[in-house]
């Protein structure tokens, strides 16, 4: 669907009074309750369950989900301002929301029958966390070369295999599993599952000791004649790619807000730091050679809030997103990358150091090029959407 030339344009940057009041509220609690834990938690890996119970409490893990339904009854544009505006804190209480919100909510509002939702969401969005399960280990960028089997067992399917890089897999109650019920289908035999924590033959294996996001749990899930029942068939049977695909989509658009937060976090803490530190006599921010980066990193910023910010805007109104999204996704992660980097060396041998924030938001932006889809296969669907081919 393309925006006809004689449909208003879409607001960007600007907020309305609702969302700014909503910004406004989350970047004090922010700071108020995750700011004084975020070093503890980077440094142990572990998330604090209390902050977790909080976010429930603030109403952030369902912010789209019907009223209802337990939830907020917000857009997908005020999640993805939740995102943004916690990561400029702690990108691992970012990245714990928006997959809540973008991909586990977000599928089951779509793809969900009526008493899947009725069962499910009210949980997503009072106590309990969810998490998405697709990749493997010979199925990343190549997301549907499956190993993970479904076999049906009168009522019920039985699922075999092993998944990898399961964010949220430490703390989740509900989980989206994508299987294959006939490999010679290929994408065509993908089906996705709702599966609970309790399950039998369902396990959470090892959680990985990560680069980045650290608190933010990423696991292994191990299912060994896992027994779900038919009911609990996310979308139609075969399906489970488009359930993928689509979802996907959106939280693409998440990750990007992610990396907007990341950089102006960056940009935030070389800002107060270039007018602390004195060199010559004279704060290190009057140095033109200082100016003229930070315009040029808060210039990008800019650009990639935009971008982030028209795609959601275009998928809450119902237009097509998708080359917006992998551009979003896409220049934003180039941008809070180069960002935090060059923040590090605002600060100098500083920067190189744990005693100050700066270090951490470089390693939590490495992974925007990587994970809901590697920068390489952003390019090939921009490229796709612009040449048809």
């Amino acid at each position: 669907m393309t925006q006809a030339l004689n449909d208003p344009p879409l607001p960007l940057t600007t907020l309305s009074e609702e969302e700014q009041l909503f910004v406004s509220s989350l970047g004090e609690f922010a700071a108020k309750e995750i700011g004084p834990h975020v070093a503890e938690m980077d440094r142990s890996g572990v998330f604090k369950p209390d902050l977790i119970r909080r976010f429930f409490e603030q109403g952030f893990m369902g912010i789209e989900v019907p009223e209802a339904l337990g939830g907020s009854g917000g857009t997908f544009f005020l999640s993805v301002l939740a995102v943004e505006t916690l990561a400029r804190v702690d990108a691992s209480a970012a990245v714990i929301v928006d997959v809540q919100n973008t991909l586990v909510n977000n599928a089951l509002l779509r793809w969900g029958t009526d008493e899947q939702k009725k069962n499910y969401l009210p949980r997503l969005a009072t106590d309990t966390v969810g998490a998405y399960a697709l990749s493997e280990a010979a199925s990343g960028s190549d997301a549907f070369a499956l190993e993970t089997r479904a076999v049906e067992d009168g009522d019920s399917y039985l699922l075999n295999g092993q998944k990898l890089w399961t964010t949220n897999g430490a703390e989740a109650g509900i989980f989206i599993v994508f299987a294959t019920l006939d490999r010679k289908l290929g994408y065509k035999g993908v089906t996705a599952f709702l599966v609970e924590r309790e399950s039998p033959g369902f396990k959470v294996g090892k959680k990985e000791d990560k680069l980045g996001i650290r608190a933010s749990s990423t696991c292994e899930l191990i299912l060994e004649d896992c027994r779900v029942p038919k009911a609990n068939v996310l979308g139609p049977v075969g399906k489970g790619y488009k359930v993928a695909i689509e979802t996907l989509n959106e939280g693409r658009i998440g990750i990007g807000a992610q990396m907007v937060g990341i950089a102006q976090g960056a940009l935030d803490a070389a800002i107060a730091y270039s007018r602390e530190r004195k060199q010559f006599g004279k704060p290190v921010s009057q140095f033109q050679a200082i100016q003229f980066q930070i315009a040029h990193l808060a210039t990008d910023i800019e650009a990639a809030r935009l971008m982030v910010y028209n795609a959601a805007r275009l998928k809450d109104s119902g237009r097509s997103f998708l080359k917006e999204a992998a551009m979003a996704k896409y220049f934003a992660s180039q941008v809070a990358e180069r960002v935090a980097s060059q923040a590090i060396e605002v600060f100098g041998g500083y920067g190189y150091s744990k005693d100050y924030p700066v270090e951490k938001f470089l390693r939590d932006a490495k992974i925007g090029k990587i994970y809901e889809g590697t920068s390489f296969m952003q390019l090939q669907t921009i490229a796709k959407a612009i040449l048809g081919s």
